[in-house]
Order: C-alpha cells, then sequence, then structure tokens
C-alpha cells in the first residue's frame, strides 16, 4: 500500500475512532468515583464508602450529619437523574424539560399542591429533621459542584443542568409517596357513579361482598360483612348525590423463634409497586458509632425506609386506611371565590400557580381554589350547568404538617419494641401495617399513620362541605390503632387485607384488598412448624392462585353443557381441549402456563359480559381501569375485587345479574360459554392459532421503563423488557396488571423491593430490588439484579465490616477540604 493510501485510511480511521470515542468518553463519564480519596466542603470529618460487589455502599461516619451528607453524596453519584424526576414530579414542574407532554401532570400535582405540603412541613420540622435534611442537601450540592462536567447523560440529552439540592426536595418526594399510597378519591367517584346507575341497595349488594378477607390482621377479630358497611352509607349518599357520570400493594411477615428454623424471628417483606428504570429504591448501610441502619432507601431522602438497624428488623405494606375525603362545595354563582359554610358566606384562597412549559415563551397559569377542606379539583367538577356550581375540594391527611421523617430518623435508631412504637407515634402518613422483630425474640404489629375520626359517614362517596355533618374531628389516637405484641399465634401477617373487625371501634377503610394473598401467606406459614429463610423464599416466590380453584370448580361442573352451547357453535373441540387444561392444572400461575392463560381471559370476558349490561362505560372502571395520570400501570380501586363478585356471582347462580345487552336473563353456563368463547378467538388472534402456545408470560410482561424509553430507540438504551411474567394480583408473587386485553406492556406491577432479615444473623439477610443500585446505563450495577429478580433469587445483605471487606468493590474516603 503506497503512503498516500495509508495517509487516507488513517484519515478515515480517524474520523470514524474520534466520534466513537467522544461517545464513549460520554457514556461512562458520569460513572462514580468509588475508590481513592476526595477532598469535600461541608464535613466534619472524614468518612469511609466501602461498596460491596453489588454497588451497595456501606457507609462509615462519625457523626449523624457527616452519615446524611454522605448519603447525599452517593445518591447523587449513582442516581442524580432519577433524583431529579423524583423531586420534579410533586413540584410540577415536569413541563419545563418536556414540554407540552407532562403538562396535565402538572397541573395535576400544582392543584393537589404535594409543594405546598412540604413547605407546611418544613414550617414544622424537627430540629434532627431539620439537620438530617440540610446535611443530606449540603452532600448532593458537593457532588453537583464537584461534577457539574460529570452528570448522567440524560442531562446531556436534554441539555441542561440541575438546580442545587434543597431539603424541601426530599420533603416533597415523601409527600409524592405518601399521595400514592394513600389514593382513594378515585374510588368515592367510581362508587357514587355506581351508586346513581344502581341505586344504594343494589349498589351495595354489588360492591360490599364478603370476598375472601376472613382473615383481619388482628386475629382474633369478627369480620364485618361488606353490605352492612356500604348500604347504609350510600343510602344516605343518594340523598345528595345526582351524578350522570363519573393507585400500592405489599406482602410482609414475621415469625417469632418458636416457628423458626434459627430459634429467633424471621421476617420478610416484599412491597409491590410500579416497575421503573432504575429502580425506585436504592440500598444502603449507614453507620455511626451511635447507631447503624441498613436496607433500602429513597434516593433524594436521608433514610433507611426499610430493613433494620443492630437490634430490630421492620418491614411495611399499605395499610389501605382511607385518608382522603371530596367534599362537594357550593360557590356562589356570581363570586367564584364565596363558597357556602353553613348558612353564610366564606372566600376561599386563591393562589396562582405558572407553569413553565418548555417550547412555550409564557408560561402556562392555574389558579387554585382552596377551601376549608382543601384544594378544588377543577377537573373533577359536577353539577356545573348548577345556579350554585358545585364542585369537588379534596381533604388529606397529607396537607396537614407531617412528622414523618423525624419518625424513620428514630425508628433507626430504635432498640425496642418500646422505642419501636415511640417513633410510629409520629408517623403522619402514609398509614402502614409495621412487623417488627428484634433480637431478643420478640415479634409485634402496629398500624402507624393519621387515620381521621369522621364526624359523620365512613367516606364511600363525596360528601356536601356545605355543612359541617361530615367534618374530620381528628386522629384516632395512637394507643388506639391496631397493634398486636408477641401473638398466641407466633406470627403476623399482612397483606393489603383487612386490619380489624366488629370489635374495633373506629373505622378504617372500605378499600382495602380481597385476602387471597394473606389467606395463602397464613396457609404456608402455618403449614410447617418450623420456618427457614429458604422457605420464606419460597413464599415470596409462590404464585398459586387461590380465585382460580372457584372458575376450575365451575367449569368442571358445566364442562359438558359448557361445550355444546351455541356461543361454542364450531369450536366445540378447541372448548374441550381447553376445560381439559383447566380440568389438570394445578392453579400455579407460571409464565409458561396455558391453562393460566386460559384462566384470565376467560375470566375477563366473563366479568365484560357480567357487568356491562348494568355498569355499560363504567364497565372498565369497575373491573380495575383506573384513570390517574401519574400512576403507571393504572388500576381503580375494585382492581382485585370485580373479578371475585363475578365468580361469586357464577358460583352463586345470583341470575339477578346475569342479562344480556336486551335485558333478557341469563344462567352461569351462558356467561361461562360466552366468555370462553370469547377468550378462544381472543388467543388465536392476539397469541396463535396452536393452543400449545397460550403461555400466560405471553400476554402477561414485565417492562421497566425509563422517562426517555418513551422516545425510540433510547428504550432500547435506557429501558429493560419485556419480559414473561407469572402471578396475578391474587398470587403471593404479586404480579398486578391493568385489566385490559391484550395487556399493555407497561401494565404489570410487582415487588419493588424483596428481603428476607435474618434477627439470629444480619449476614445471612437476603435482599433484591428489581434492577440494579446504578442509574447510569453504562454501570455494570444499571440491571445487574435483573435476572436474580426475575428468578425469584437474592444477593446477600452484608452487614458486618468483616464480610463487607471481603466482598468490596471499592473504598472511598470523603476528607475535608483543606
Amino acid at each position: 500500500m503506497s503512503n498516500k493510501n495509508l495517509i487516507l485510511v488513517g484519515a478515515l480511521a480517524a474520523a470514524i475512532i474520534a466520534p466513537i470515542a467522544g461517545i464513549a468518553y460520554l457514556w461512562r463519564r458520569p460513572l462514580p468515583i468509588i475508590n481513592g480519596r476526595l477532598k469535600l466542603r461541608g464535613l466534619n470529618a472524614p468518612v469511609e464508602i466501602i461498596r460491596d460487589k453489588w454497588g451497595v455502599p456501606h457507609i462509615y461516619a462519625q457523626n449523624d450529619e457527616d452519615v446524611f451528607f454522605a448519603q447525599g453524596f452517593v445518591h447523587a453519584q449513582d442516581r442524580l437523574w432519577h433524583m431529579e424526576m423524583n423531586r420534579r414530579l410533586p413540584a410540577g414542574r415536569l413541563s419545563e424539560i418536556f414540554g407540552d407532554l407532562a403538562l396535565s401532570a402538572d397541573i395535576l400535582m400544582r392543584r393537589v399542591g404535594l409543594q405546598r405540603a412540604a413547605k407546611n412541613d418544613w414550617m414544622h420540622a424537627s430540629t434532627e429533621t431539620v439537620t438530617a435534611l440540610n446535611a443530606y442537601a449540603r452532600g448532593v450540592n458537593e457532588f453537583l459542584n464537584t461534577h457539574s462536567n460529570k452528570l448522567p447523560i440524560e442531562f446531556t440529552l436534554l441539555r441542561y443542568k440541575p438546580e442545587p439540592w434543597r431539603p424541601l426536595d426530599s420533603l416533597a418526594w415523601i409527600k409524592m409517596m405518601a399521595w400514592g399510597q394513600g389514593i382513594n378519591w378515585d374510588g368515592e367517584l367510581l362508587r357514587a357513579a355506581i351508586l346513581d346507575k344502581l341505586g344504594p341497595e343494589r349498589a351495595a349488594k354489588l360492591l360490599g361482598s364478603d370476598l375472601a378477607d376472613t382473615n383481619p390482621i388482628i386475629l382474633n377479630h369478627t369480620p364485618i360483612p361488606g353490605f352492612e358497611r356500604l348500604v347504609a352509607e350510600l343510602r344516605d349518599a343518594k340523598k345528595f348525590l345526582n351524578l350522570s357520570a363519573p393507585v400500592g400493594m405489599s406482602n410482609n411477615w414475621v415469625v417469632d423463634g418458636a416457628k423458626s428454623a434459627t430459634q429467633q424471628p424471621l421476617l420478610a417483606n416484599d412491597p409491590h409497586l410500579p416497575m421503573q428504570m432504575p429502580s425506585l429504591w436504592y440500598e444502603a448501610h449507614l453507620i455511626t458509632p451511635e447507631w447503624q441502619a441498613a436496607g433500602v432507601t429513597l434516593p433524594g431522602v436521608p433514610l433507611v425506609v426499610i430493613g433494620h438497624n443492630q437490634d430490630l428488623a421492620w418491614g411495611v405494606t399499605n395499610a389501605f386506611v382511607d385518608t382522603q375525603d371530596l367534599y362537594i362545595e357550593q360557590f356562589d354563582a356570581h363570586d367564584p371565590t364565596r363558597y357556602r359554610v353553613n348558612d353564610s358566606w366564606e372566600t376561599a384562597q386563591v393562589t396562582r400557580e405558572e407553569i413553565r412549559v418548555k417550547g412555550h415563551a409564557q408560561p402556562h397559569s392555574v389558579d387554585v381554589t382552596i377551601t376549608r377542606h382543601g384544594p378544588v379539583m377543577d377537573e373533577w367538577q359536577i353539577h356545573a350547568g348548577d345556579a350554585q356550581p358545585l364542585r369537588l375540594a379534596l381533604r388529606w391527611v397529607g396537607h396537614d404538617a407531617s412528622r414523618t421523617l423525624h419518625a424513620g430518623l428514630h425508628l433507626m435508631r430504635a432498640r425496642n419494641w418500646n422505642e419501636f412504637t415511640a417513633a410510629l407515634r409520629d408517623w403522619s402518613e402514609p398509614a402502614l401495617s409495621f412487623v417488627y422483630a428484634d433480637r431478643a425474640g420478640n415479634i409485634g404489629y402496629q398500624l402507624a399513620g393519621n387515620t381521621p375520626l369522621r364526624k359523620k359517614g365512613k367516606g364511600a362517596t363525596p360528601v356536601p362541605g356545605w355543612t359541617d355533618d361530615y367534618a374530620w374531628t381528628g386522629w384516632v389516637p395512637f394507643d388506639e390503632l391496631p397493634r398486636s405484641y408477641n401473638g398466641a399465634a407466633h406470627f403476623y401477617a399482612t397483606a393489603n387485607n383487612t386490619v380489624v373487625g366488629k370489635e374495633y371501634k373506629h373505622h378504617l377503610s372500605l378499600d382495602t384488598m380481597n385476602g387471597f394473598r394473606a389467606q395463602r401467606i397464613i396457609a404456608l406459614l402455618t403449614a410447617q412448624e418450623k420456618l427457614s429463610a429458604d422457605d420464606f423464599a419460597r413464599i415470596q416466590t409462590d404464585v398459586h392462585c387461590i380465585p382460580a380453584e372457584t372458575l376450575q370448580k365451575l367449569t368442571r361442573a358445566y364442562g359438558d353443557k359448557i361445550v355444546i352451547h351455541p356461543a361454542l357453535h364450531g369450536r366445540g373441540a378447541s372448548a374441550r381441549d381447553a376445560l381439559q387444561l383447566l380440568d389438570a392444572w394445578d392453579c400455579q400461575l407460571t409464565a409458561d402456563t396455558v391453562a393460566g392463560a386460559l384462566y384470565e381471559t376467560t375470566l375477563y370476558f366473563a366479568m365484560q359480559r357480567l357487568f356491562k349490561p348494568w355498569l355499560g362505560a363504567l364497565t372498565d372502571s369497575f373491573i380495575g381501569v383506573g384513570a390517574h395520570p401519574l400512576l403507571h400501570p393504572v388500576n381503580s380501586p375494585y382492581l382485585d375485587r370485580a373479578y371475585l363478585i363475578a365468580l361469586r356471582i357464577l358460583e352463586n347462580k345470583e341470575t339477578e345479574w346475569m342479562t344480556d345487552a336486551s335485558g333478557q336473563r341469563l344462567t352461569s353456563v351462558d356467561i361461562l360459554a360466552g366468555a370462553l368463547g370469547d377468550a378462544l378467538k381472543f388467543l388465536e388472534t392476539h397469541v396463535a392459532l396452536d393452543m400449545r402456545q397460550w403461555q400466560w408470560g405471553k400476554l402477561h410482561r414485565v417492562v421497566f421503563p425509563h422517562v426517555l424509553g418513551a422516545v425510540k430507540p433510547l428504550d432500547k438504551i435506557f429501558s429493560r423488557g419485556p419480559f414473561p411474567y407469572g402471578g396475578d394480583t391474587s398470587t403471593v408473587w404479586q404480579a398486578a396488571f391493568v385489566p385490559q386485553m391484550p395487556i399493555p406492556d407497561n401494565a404489570v406491577s410487582s415487588a419493588s423491593w424483596r428481603q428476607i432479615l435474618d434477627v439470629n444473623d444480619w449476614d445471612a439477610s437476603r435482599g433484591i430490588h428489581p434492577t440494579g443500585q446504578s442509574g447510569h446505563p453504562s454501570s455494570r450495577h444499571y440491571a445487574d439484579m435483573l435476572p436474580l429478580w426475575l428468578n425469584g433469587e437474592y444477593h446477600p445483605l452484608w452487614w458486618s465490616r468483616e464480610k463487607i471487606l471481603a466482598q468490596r468493590e471499592g473504598i472511598l474516603r470523603l476528607e475535608l477540604e483543606d
């Protein structure tokens, strides 16, 4: 080759390699420094951060301020973009970077007022809380100061830099989590719409099923019949409602030494939340000379939320306490700032919110009207044509000053049950079911969170706001909240099921989950005399579907009649094959089961056939399709109730509910045959002609979306999945999905964290969250936990310094700048 050609080849190679090298540099530039020394401003003493091979930081500090400073620093190292989303969402500031696409979400957040609520918390924060928040913010901001040119790639793509972190940003994300765990307003609107269609008695009969909830968490309590809870409430609501039209789950349990193979308590927890990339949680271990705590944290918040300290362990589930009410306000038709209070008029507070929207020169203005009950949700206006327009105001626990972070800080330091429950006295929201275990061998259960005392009613539907009759009069005293300590059963188990029964004097909720997960967990806990951590792992990954047994019983009983039913004309052979598969099925809802796909689709179409003649356009909302603009997947409060109501109707032959569109009465066989025919057609069309290829995991898939993954081909870089996934709403391996056919890929939520904590030996504990520690796509820790999570496996949760050092990936020393 001539020199000239060599020069041309060299020039061409340089032209290709230079951009590739530049891209590679940008790609890897944000990766954190995990070895060596960094000189930083804002520390009081040196801090050592040992990262183990899963990327989990173990932070050794000499005082509380420095441990929270370092937590803020490592959060920013690994999850700065995640933190940016966490503060923009509750602040209603997504439109600044995403434009019109995010405007509706921002308007809702400005109206709900999470940022206003966070400011209120800041004004009432304890000295300890202020110290922790300020130290954390200094750590985040020192990272920004020292790494302003090494920001995550998302900032590079969107061409902006983050603002300094504020304590208010941390408090706002706590409010966002509380809002997501406490949503009830949509249930009130749905019940009101169904009430309008069916009347109080029929609505209560439809909605008030006892279902599976025969095991309140407080085990010696008597279940309250659902109809009894609802009918009086709906009769009262009908007097003032005349409508024409109409978001997290979890498992936890603990056993004491009498049921544990270690002779000491074991504790398990798996909170169920929407899947995302990166994971909602971030593992961390905080160590000071006085205390240490390990588990999962929320990027943006100085706290270990779920986990253990040196003396005790805890886990949480959503208690589904009703912490929201909608009030119908009467506004003056001639003055939109005046609203009726009893026999007089009061002036509402009006706050103007200016939302900057990318691509627009002028901000979008939103006037938020606030009554004595809370913000008026103008998107939910009803009776707009009346002389006195009726609008809905939201009363929510989270609008009151909260001390949740203060409680969490004390929870990490608690040494025994008394200190644990003392810390939870300040837990304001969300209302959670805590299970507890300590190294002295004790176990316990405590419901914590501000629980409204209502002057009248149970919060079933919107109520009149112009009278004091439905006012909140305070909170249930903490000492009267449900609790139990060292119970005779030697275990506690919660799965968003009913907490108490008739013996309890206060109202908690109408919207708990159906109880099948709790029923299955209790069955597995009581099936063995002694349980090990491996047994706990098998329970967390159990996919036995109890309600499938009912459909199976029905298809066995009516199988011969179903096969020859006119609705299956021309499909008799396929129907017979399908019924044989259902008959032989063990009700294990694995990703590869064909019978499971037949069960889920047949049940879906049975619900459509049962409820559409009565509910019409409300049917999808009733069976579980929600309408919340900020929650994905979007489920309604009856997600896990409607299919059980359908099974009850079919099993009990409640012909009053079985009609076609013309009103002609049908039978259980008619509904089941028609639904099976719908299912066969659907599966042939959307999966394959060959029944052997109808695996549940082809319909039911889990995906981990990154916000930038909505833009193709960026999804290939930032998002992960879809992956075939087993389970459903009623399995312990919880995998709730939006009940639509076909199921959207982003419609499955599941365990956002699985932990099994061994009080006897903290180093023997195990855990896993869905993705990985890092928010940087170029990091080996971006998705390294995903294969384990999908397979129901775990990684060790190392606690002792000896184990941590043996599994270290890096040691970084933070030192005071000279």
